[in-house]
């Protein structure tokens, strides 16, 4: 694989020929950069007055001054960039002021109110919205994280969808520069942005974005295959321009007899959909179909099917390889023909062909719609209202209705599931209905409402009684057919339908209409749980347990609690194990001096010894005098959130909360927790704190970071250094400092230093 700068170079040129969204350089100048972006919102934009946005420059670069990103690049050219983006899609100005400030409500000292007193609420509520989807809890399991990530995604977008589309910009950009962070954070990043952030790019038609997102991601997912793939394109270059070049002024020149006004470009494919078609049907590069596109662009409906026509007649188009996305569009509101044909020498191509407005919202997508574009005076137009989508308010209904984020994902994944064929088929009125393949009516019926699908006792496709199982075709005509006698869904149709929305649906149904049975049989399998797994389920079923559980899970009731675990919404392990949990946890909280002596004095008369001892700067809870010493695997100094391990023989060892070793305790291990904080004069001594710097290899590097140590007149303890792949670095440096600021003020003056990659505590 020849992974050199040629290749690098073609692979740029090969994101640009794809139709990425606007770059900018790395290291550039952010007062060229801000330049670069008043330039292109003085293209689009009917109000020429730039002074907000103006400001919002200045705000952000004053806040972000002395901050650093990983590659070394002041802060501020991140913002920039994100708003770059934006200008390119033409968002409105409080879109782009929000983007500059994006990061300054979580990384400066600014707050919202400050925010919303210099730029108004309007710009205040866009910029809390993209904080707060930053402000995740990942103390929990991959699903469990993903889950709440995209729970307050819909929650966002319900509220002001702008804050979505900032978000995806941030997260185009963090895509671009990942080069700068360690292989194993580029691999987590990339997954969240395949699996989460790329899929709503295209649930909302932004395919500028989409495209890069999924190619970024293939670049660190899978990098052999990727480069392999760029390599292979690139070996064909010359050939691939000629040709694309020759069907392209074929294709004009017809189309111009025709006498039909049109704009006509070639491209290649971007590399992810060319490497998901090779995967998916086991082919090879040569046997991708439409490697190679060409783009019909015209005025009207009218002229495309004009230009279907005369496109046909030119080429013998490939058998089954023709879609109408004019006439059932697909559900992010993308319209195209799509025709496959073979060219003169034998090689087949693709051709699209739509209007100038469909191809403005096959790139832009919502953003295309946009209802917050002002008016030349610089006003918002009266009555206009941010479009609402059809699959976000089912996405919320369902929040409402699943607590379990198991089930959730479950769902959404499905939903979220953008590579997956549709089948288009027909109402009696001739409605078109989009579904999922291998749709059934019981899916067509709670497609159309949920009271058709509650009373469905059989149905007819084309005028024939078929099974409630029949697989429904393209083209199909349907007509479902109800009884107000119905008993409704039975629990067998979960195993049948296929689409999210029917599922979702017939689960409501069942939680509303047996709600007193769940109840019961809910309290049922919980207490079979608990006697089982030897739990006293009294012990746990406390009201303050049971409202810590509540909150958990986000029910108003522990009736509701033990409904969606008798309907299957939730497994009764989960609950006990969160009751156990939350019980163990205020068991903790009341632990005193003479319950530990209870546990030890009769097992360990050393630890009785060392209990009267006292160590200063730290304070125990419920202790006071008790041996204390600091772990090595984190080295706490004041400052850091700390937590104390009571150790049989040794006291209590103080460690971070974030300690590796501390999320690993067992629960029965997490009973010997108790609460610690710092004493007012802790920060009179010294505190041992160990380091790691990644780095470029260079010349001096070692040198350059030691002289931090000298100017802060800090000794150095000990020092060791390795060399990785890629000629990276590591350093290990340990130090004494007085506290966790004085500890920070050394991590950022080392960031600053030449070739340093990125700094963890040990």
């Amino acid at each position: 694989m020849k992974n050199n700068e040629n290749l690098e170079k073609f692979e740029e040129e090969m994101e640009e020929e794809i139709g990425s969204i606007k770059r900018t350089e790395d290291f550039a100048d952010p007062d060229d950069l801000f330049k670069e972006l008043i330039d292109l919102i003085l293209k689009y934009h009917p109000s020429d007055d730039t002074s907000m946005v103006e400001k919002a420059y200045e705000v952000a670069k004053r806040m972000h001054n002395d901050q650093k990103r990983k590659s070394g690049e002041p802060y501020i050219n991140h913002p920039v960039a994100v708003a770059i983006i934006l200008a390119d899609l033409e968002m409105d100005k409080e879109t782009i002021i929000a983007a500059l400030l994006h990061d300054v409500i979580e990384d400066t000292p600014m707050t919202r109110d400050e925010l919303a007193g210099i730029f108004g609420e309007e710009v205040a509520l866009l910029v809390d919205g993209v904080t707060k989807l930053t402000q995740l809890n990942y103390e929990q399991d991959k699903i469990e994280a993903q889950a709440e990530t995209l729970r307050k995604m819909f929650l966002a977008m319900a509220k002001d969808i702008r804050v979505i589309i900032i978000k995806l910009a941030d997260r185009l950009h963090n895509m671009r520069t990942l080069k700068y962070m360690k292989p194993e954070k580029q691999k987590e990043k990339a997954r969240e942005t395949m699996d989460i952030y790329a899929p709503i790019a295209q649930r909302l038609g932004i395919s500028k974005i989409k495209v890069e997102l999924d190619d970024l991601s293939l670049k660190y997912l899978q990098p052999e295959a990727y480069y392999d793939l760029v390599e292979k394109i690139q070996m064909r270059k010359g050939a691939r321009e000629e040709f694309i070049e020759s069907l392209v002024k074929e294709v004009s020149e017809h189309i111009k007899n025709a006498g039909i006004q049109a704009e006509i470009s070639g491209r290649v494919k971007h590399f992810f959909s060319i490497y998901k078609k090779m995967v998916n049907h086991d082919k090879t590069i040569d046997q991708i179909y439409d490697l190679f596109a060409i783009r019909i662009l015209v005025e009207s409906v009218k002229d495309c099917y004009a230009a279907l026509g005369v496109i046909h007649e030119m080429y013998k188009p490939i058998p089954g390889r023709f879609k109408d996305y004019i006439a059932m569009p697909k559900p992010n509101r993308y319209q195209s023909l799509h025709t496959t044909l073979i060219g003169t020498n034998g090689t087949p191509f693709e051709i699209q062909i739509r209007t100038f407005e469909m191809h403005r919202v096959a790139e832009y997508g919502i953003a295309a719609h946009w209802k917050y574009k002002e008016a030349s005076n610089g006003k918002n137009p009266d009555g206009t209202e941010e479009e609402k989508m059809a699959w976000l308010r089912q996405i919320l209904e369902w929040q409402k209705e699943m607590p379990d984020n198991k089930e959730f994902m479950s769902l959404l994944k499905s939903d979220l599931d953008l590579f997956a064929d549709s089948v288009f088929c027909f109402t009696p009125q001739g409605d078109v209905k989009n579904l999922p393949v291998g749709s059934t009516p019981i899916d067509f019926a709670y497609a159309i409402h949920s009271a058709v699908g509650n009373r469905m006792v059989g149905a007819k496709v084309n005028g024939k009684l078929v099974p409630i199982d029949y697989v429904i075709n393209n083209g199909d005509r349907i007509e479902i057919m109800t009884s107000q006698n119905s008993v409704g869904p039975s629990r067998d149709w979960l195993n049948i339908v296929k689409s999210s929305q029917a599922k979702s649906k017939i689960n409501a149904w069942f939680k509303s209409e047996f709600k007193e049975e769940n109840v019961v049989r809910g309290k049922e399998l919980i207490e079979t749980y608990c006697k089982n797994h030897a739990i006293d389920f009294a012990e746990i079923n406390k009201p303050e347990i049971r409202a810590e559980v509540l909150r958990k899970y986000g029910f108003k009731d522990f009736e509701s609690m033990l409904s969606s675990v008798g309907h299957g919404g939730l497994k009764e392990g989960q609950i006990v194990g969160k009751m156990v949990e939350a019980a163990k946890k205020k068991k903790a909280e009341n632990i005193t001096d003479e319950d530990i002596l209870e546990n030890f004095k009769g097992n360990d008369q050393e630890f009785v010894r060392q209990f009267k001892q006292h160590h200063g700067g730290i304070t125990v809870k419920g202790i006071h005098d008790v041996a204390v010493r600091f772990s090595k695997c984190c080295s706490p100094v004041p400052g850091d959130e700390i937590v104390g391990y009571i150790t049989r023989g040794r006291g209590v060892t103080i460690h971070r909360t974030d300690c590796v070793n501390m999320l690993a305790l067992t629960d029965i291990e997490k009973e010997r927790l108790i609460d610690a904080d710092w004493d007012e004069g802790s920060e009179k001594s010294k505190y041992f704190s160990e380091i790691q710097i990644y780095g470029h290899n260079r010349k001096g590097l070692l040198s350059d970071i030691t002289k931090v140590f000298t100017e802060k007149n800090i000794d150095i303890l000990s020092v060791h250094t390795k060399s990785g792949k890629n000629e990276v670095s590591s350093i290990f440096l340990s130090f004494e400092v007085n506290n966790k600021e004085e500890l920070n003020t050394i991590v950022e003056r080392i960031r600053q230093v030449e070739s340093v990659i990125d700094i963890e505590r040990a």
